[in-house]
């Protein structure tokens, strides 16, 4: 009995290590991709207030999570089925939504706002540029700093009338190919418990009314 236990408790364990694994694996990237030509039916206009990517980035010890709202987007539809878009993002309204104390809060919204992250003076919008479409998974031109690099993500679409939502997966990108490499390990060195890693998740949520 106590040997079976103990080999439950085995299986539990290489069970949580692998989803652990999976969620924390980086998304492929590739170099920027023209966008399919596509003949929409219908178009869809964003809610700014209502759509964003939230983000998660850990260091050794500890994270912070938060959010960057939308500023401005389209969604192209072909009989109920997205087949483009296009999704500006506001770096300026980059949140942190795990820290408390408002003064450490804005500390760090600013700091990640500088150009030891995204230079939000010099790159004011991150964008997400959909260039194909098969199934569920949505392939796209994810910009950030001026640089552009080719994903692919599964999406849920919900069209119901006059109102669309778009919703990625969690997916995980390396934010050093975008040139967001303050205290990455690859960079620097003996960064001790001061060392980021260098995946970061993200995740879209878009709201959208026929435009």
């Amino acid at each position: 009995m106590k040997k079976q236990v103990l080999n439950i408790f085995a299986i539990i364990a290489i069970g949580a290590s692998v989803v652990g694994c999976k969620s924390d694996k980086k998304t492929e990237t590739t170099e920027a991709k023209e966008v399919e030509t596509v003949m929409a039916e219908e178009t869809f206009k964003a809610i700014p207030a209502e759509s964003m990517v939230t983000w998660e980035a850990n260091k050794i010890v500890g994270g912070h999570t938060g959010t960057i709202n939308l500023s401005n987007g389209v969604a192209k539809v072909k009989g109920n089925q997205l087949v483009g878009g296009n999704f500006i993002f506001d770096i300026s309204t980059l949140k942190n939504t795990d820290i408390e104390k408002e003064e450490s809060r804005a500390s760090i919204e600013g700091h990640l706002k500088s150009a030891d992250f995204f230079d939000a003076e010099k790159f004011p919008n991150a964008a997400f540029e959909i260039t194909s479409v098969e199934g569920n998974n949505v392939s796209g031109n994810l910009m950030m700093k001026g640089i552009k690099k080719n994903v692919t993500v599964p999406v849920n679409v919900n069209i119901n009338g006059d109102s669309m939502t778009i919703t990625s997966d969690e997916f995980t990108i390396d934010r050093t190919e975008w040139d967001i490499k303050y205290n990455s390990g690859k960079f620097a060195e003996n960064l001790g418990d001061k060392m980021i890693k260098d995946n970061v998740k993200l995740k879209i949520s878009v709201k959208a009314n026929k435009a």
